[in-house]
C-alpha cells in the first residue's frame, strides 16, 4: 500500500487538475450561450433562403447555371467540420468516424476539404486526399471566414475536381446531444415534395438564380459552422463537467485509502510499543 505522503501527494495533484475542468467547464458554458443564440438567430435565415431558392429554380431559365447542373459523379468531395482544439469528449470523433464510414462506402474517387484541426490531422495520416484545409477559425466564427471556404468549395467544383460536394458536420439538439449531419451541398437540387409552380420574377430569373445560388452556399457554411461550434462547446461543457465529478470521486477514494494508512500506521505503532513494553517484564 501507498504511504500516506505519496496519497497525499496525489490527492493534491487530483485537486489540481478538478480545478481546471470546473474552470473550463464554466468558460465552456458561457460560451455555449453565446454560440446557442447565434444558431438560433441563423437558422430562419437559412431555412427562409433555402425556400425560395427552391422556388426560382422551378422557373424555366434560358441560362445553365454551373452549381445546378449534374453530372456523372466521378470523384465525391467531403467538407469536414471538426474542432482545432481536443478536450470535448466525443464531438470530433464521431464526426469522423462518419466521414471514414461514408468514404469507405463511396465506390468513386474522393476527396476532402478539411475544417479544423482534428480532423484534418487525422485525415492527413490516411490515404484521402485534402484538396484544402482552414483552420484557427476561433470560437466566434463570421461571415467572412465562411465566405472564404464557400469561394474555395465553388472554385474546386466548377474547375471539375469535385463532382458531387457533400457537407459533413454536427447538428446541434441541445447542451447535451448533437447530431453527426450530412447534406448535399453541390450540385444544388431542388426541395423534393414540392409542387411545381409558375412564379411571376423580377427581375430576370437568371439574375436572381446568379446573386442566390453563391448566398446559399456560403449561408449554409456559415450555419454550419455556427451548429458546430455550439456542438463543440456543449460537448466540452459535458466533457468538463463530467472530469470534476470523476475527480471528486476520486479525491473521495484517495483520502478512504490515506486514513487506512494513517490508521494502519498508528496501529502497528501501538502494537510495537506494546510488544516493546511486554519485552522488558
Amino acid at each position: 500500500m501507498a504511504g500516506v505522503r505519496d496519497i497525499r501527494r496525489r490527492i493534491r495533484s487530483v485537486k489540481n487538475m478538478q480545478q481546471i475542468t470546473k474552470a473550463m467547464k464554466m468558460v465552456s458554458a458561457a460560451k455555449l450561450r453565446k454560440a446557442q443564440e447565434r444558431v438560433v438567430a441563423a437558422r430562419p435565415y437559412a431555412r427562409q433562403l433555402q425556400d425560395v431558392l427552391s422556388r426560382v429554380t422551378q422557373v424555366q431559365t434560358d441560362e445553365k447555371h454551373a452549381l445546378l447542373e449534374k453530372r456523372a459523379a466521378k470523384k465525391t468531395g467531403y467538407i469536414l467540420m471538426t474542432s482545432d482544439r481536443g478536450l470535448c469528449g466525443g464531438y470530433n470523433a464521431n464526426l469522423i468516424r462518419k466521414t471514414s464510414r461514408l468514404i469507405a462506402e463511396q465506390s468513386n474517387e474522393t476527396g476532402l476539404v478539411s475544417v479544423g484541426r482534428k480532423g484534418r490531422d487525422f485525415f492527413r495520416r490516411g490515404k484521402v486526399q485534402i484538396m484544402a484545409e482552414f483552420t484557427g477559425l476561433g470560437d466566434n466564427p463570421n461571415y467572412t471566414q465562411a465566405r472564404q471556404i464557400a469561394g474555395e468549395v465553388v472554385r474546386l467544383y466548377q474547375e471539375g475536381e469535385f463532382d458531387e460536394i457533400y457537407l459533413v458536420f454536427s447538428e446541434f439538439i441541445n447542451a447535451i446531444n448533437n447530431r453527426p449531419t450530412m447534406i448535399k451541398l453541390l450540385p444544388i437540387e431542388p426541395a423534393e415534395g414540392q409542387e411545381r409552380k409558375q412564379y411571376i420574377i423580377e427581375p430576370s430569373p437568371d439574375e436572381i438564380i446568379a446573386r442566390l445560388l453563391p448566398k446559399y452556399i456560403e449561408t449554409l457554411i456559415f450555419r454550419s459552422l455556427l451548429e458546430g461550434k455550439a456542438s463543440e462547446q456543449g460537448s466540452r461543457m459535458t466533457a468538463m463537467g463530467s472530469a470534476t465529478d470523476n475527480a471528486k470521486e476520486m479525491i473521495d477514494r484517495l483520502t478512504l485509502a490515506m486514513n487506512r494508512a494513517r490508521q494502519a500506521a498508528i496501529t502497528k505503532e501501538i502494537s510495537e510499543i506494546v510488544g516493546g513494553a511486554a519485552a522488558l517484564e
